[in-house]
């Protein structure tokens, strides 16, 4: 399959290459233009997301690692093609005067870049306005999930290049923003409300709503400490191993013994909530839990994961839970093959 697609994407290439010669051939009049000092007109991507020919459209905003048709006049003795200064990869086989087809190198800067593409030839330097784009935003997880409006919270991800920040459709002001990580303040009306990152490249949502956590590093007001695991082996929050925000609880099982979330002073009214989530890590190849809700051990959710972060949603209808309030919440060991030292994170309620 990869075979065919490269010859697919080859042929694909000759059309478009053999299409352009031909428009040269018929703009191209004087023969000395090779000789002339380059000049570029417009850049155009020359396939869309599909991989199929498109119409060659302007643009000034690129993208790593995708092709790109360069047009112009000067090109015939192309020596280089820059990209915010990083070289980019073509073919001189497809280079005409008026053309050329050209790669950004994957490993292209985008922040604090020159947003220059360069054409140098043997007989001068041609210069463009053109941006490449970051990858789209990956927005990881932010913290605190249980913040109230006027609150600043630390959004953690990726490509985070001048990005603006929306609580729902409400816009948020940005403190501060790296490529990894964004202060922003939570604006008014954010409970209940998902968090979206935008750049120029695209949008990222979060997977969890504001106000939803049970343990996003720090316990919920409402959960009155921690009870586990039962055997008194006791439990840390680990700073190293974690899926969200900047820690996760440890515990060291033997078989059977569980760590509760106990809510008995203030139970949680489940209106508007569907489930839970929560993010499991065992030490051991396989690990599994029992999530139980208000003691009905009778029905609970057997939960299956390995050394890798692994994330559920539990819908409330697979735990044999029908009521209007929590009061507790038990993650089992389960596997009994003489405990397992295991990571839960990000525990939080799931919005209907």
């Amino acid at each position: 399959m990869k075979k065919n697609n490269f010859k697919n994407f080859g042929r694909l290439l000759l059309t478009l290459f053999i299409s352009i010669t031909l428009l040269s051939s018929c703009n191209n009049d004087d023969s000395s233009a090779s000789n002339q000092q380059p000049v570029i007109s417009s850049v155009s991507a020359s396939v869309d997301q599909s991989g199929q020919a498109i119409a060659l459209t302007p643009i000034t905003i690129g993208y790593a690692n995708n092709l790109y048709i360069i047009q112009g006049s000067g090109f015939s003795t192309t020596k280089k093609v820059l990209f915010n200064d990083t070289e980019a990869s073509f073919n001189p086989n497809f280079v005409t005067d008026s053309s050329i087809f050209v790669t950004i190198n994957i490993n292209t800067p985008y922040a604090n870049a020159s947003n220059k593409l360069k054409v140098i030839t043997d007989y001068g330097v041609a210069e463009f306005d053109f941006t490449v784009a970051p990858p789209a935003p990956i927005l990881q997880s932010y913290n605190s999930i249980n913040a109230a409006d006027g609150d600043t919270i630390t959004i953690y991800g990726s490509f985070f290049l001048n990005p603006t920040v929306t609580f729902g459709t409400t816009p948020a002001t940005v403190i501060s923003s790296t490529l990894s990580e964004i202060q922003v303040v939570v604006p008014a009306g954010s409970n209940h409300k998902y968090v979206t990152v935008t750049t120029i490249s695209g949008s990222s949502t979060s997977t969890q709503a504001i106000g939803t956590a049970i343990y996003d590093d720090d316990r919920a007001s409402f959960v009155e400490n921690y009870l586990g695991p039962w055997d008194g082996s006791g439990f840390t929050q680990n700073t190293d191993i974690k899926i969200q925000g900047a820690s996760s609880i440890k515990a060291v099982f033997t078989g059977y013994t569980g760590f509760k979330f106990p809510i008995y002073a203030t139970p949680v009214a489940t209106a508007g909530y569907s489930g839970i989530r929560v993010s499991l890590k065992s030490t051991k190849d396989t690990g599994k839990f029992k999530l139980v809700i208000n003691g009905n051990y009778g029905g609970g959710k057997e939960i299956t994961f390995n050394s890798n972060w692994t994330s559920f949603v539990i819908p409330f209808s697979d735990l044999g839970y029908s009521g209007t309030s929590i009061n507790e919440i038990v993650f089992q060991e389960y596997g009994n093959a003489g405990g397992d030292t295991l990571y839960l994170d990000d525990v939080g309620f799931v919005l209907q």
